[in-house]
């Protein structure tokens, strides 16, 4: 019986142990993940200044053309698509 009680002891010093480093891990991956994302926020901002600076630099090297962004659309008429 005595080392029953141990054995439950034991288990529980163990289960009190891995949830408080699972906290603590918690705790250290939010700041983590904030200070990534503070971080890249810094980063496009930095980005944005140079680019306001200089915008030659922000070429691609050998480009005759400044670099145009790949998301944005242009219009086409629609009878320069019949043929």
């Amino acid at each position: 019986m005595t080392f029953h009680w141990l054995l439950t002891v034991a288990t529980l010093f163990a289960a009190v142990a891995a949830w408080t480093k699972a906290r603590r891990l918690a705790r250290r991956l939010e700041r983590l993940t904030e200070s990534y994302w503070e971080l890249r926020y810094e980063h496009g901002q930095l980005r944005a200044r140079v680019n306001r600076l200089d915008p030659e630099d922000s070429r691609a090297p050998g480009a005759t053309e400044p670099a145009r962004d790949a998301g944005t659309t242009a219009f086409v008429p629609l009878s320069s698509l019949r043929r």
